[in-house]
Parts: structure tokens; C-alpha cells; sequence
């Protein structure tokens, strides 16, 4: 996994919404290069190449990562803080996928930079429903713009 194409960088701590978030991007197609991290800290490590990472070429941008806000270790506002302000990732696009409905989260996250907030629907065949058309969005529709190396 170190150097292999990553599509898709799903941050999700809660195994359960990562399966079903799989499962639904499966029955859309889109599954190549999905990977799946833990926690936030695991999420900076891997797209900063350092810690458990280390090594790994950081030019291997995710087209797009879903992000969990509620999570151990580093929470998504930090790590989407982090993405945005660095040169290296803040053109990766950012959606925010969380069971959070509270106002300040939403503002706080478009301002950092969020590309798009989606509250996971309760029911099974509206979350899979949610995934597959964002899924279908970034990685097949969106055009991307030249991504920053580093050297």
C-alpha cells in the first residue's frame, strides 16, 4: 500500500459506517484504491508520509477524502485544518461525512476549507444511496486541478 494509487482516503473510526460506506462505493464501481484509516492521527501519518508512513511517496494523492469528524486521537476539524493549510494537500477535495447536524461543525468545516458537508442518513438505503452519488461525483465527474509536489 505504501506507493499504490489511493482514490478514495476514507477516515472513518467507526467499522461499522466504514463497511457500509465500502459496500455502497462496491456497488457503485468505484472501490479501486479505496483506503480506509482509522483515526486522524493514522490520516496525517499517511498523508504527510510520516510515522507508521513514513516513506510513503506524498506526490500519491487521494482524489478525494471522506472524513469523519467524531474521531480518537486527532478529530476531523483538526485533520481538515491540517489538509487545508498546507500546500502539499489542500487541493485534495474534502467531504465531510458525519452524523453531525450542529451548526457550528458545518460553518467551522466550509470555512476551513471543506468541499462538501453530507450528514449520514439513518437508514441503510439512504446511506448507501449518499455514498454511491458522492463517490460517483468526486471520483468520476469532478475535474481535478493539478495536484503540488513535493520534491
Amino acid at each position: 500500500m505504501n506507493n499504490s494509487i489511493v482514490e478514495i482516503l476514507l477516515i472513518e473510526d467507526d467499522e461499522h459506517d466504514a463497511e457500509m460506506t465500502i459496500r455502497a462505493l462496491q456497488k457503485s464501481r468505484i472501490t479501486n484504491g479505496v483506503v480506509h484509516l482509522k483515526d486522524g492521527s493514522q490520516a496525517l501519518q499517511f498523508l504527510f508520509g510520516t510515522g507508521e508512513f513514513a516513506g510513503r511517496n506524498v506526490n500519491m494523492k487521494p482524489k478525494v477524502i471522506l472524513l469523519d469528524l467524531k474521531m480518537p486521537k486527532v478529530d476531523g476539524i483538526e485533520v481538515l485544518q491540517q489538509i487545508k493549510s498546507n500546500e502539499l494537500t489542500k487541493k485534495i477535495p474534502v467531504v465531510v461525512l458525519t452524523s453531525s447536524k450542529e451548526n457550528p461543525d458545518i460553518d467551522t468545516c466550509y470555512a476551513l476549507g471543506a468541499n462538501s458537508y453530507i450528514v449520514k442518513p439513518v437508514d441503510f438505503a439512504g446511506f448507501m444511496e449518499a455514498i454511491a452519488h458522492s463517490g460517483m461525483y468526486w471520483v468520476m465527474l469532478n475535474q481535478f486541478p493539478q495536484q503540488s509536489k513535493v520534491s
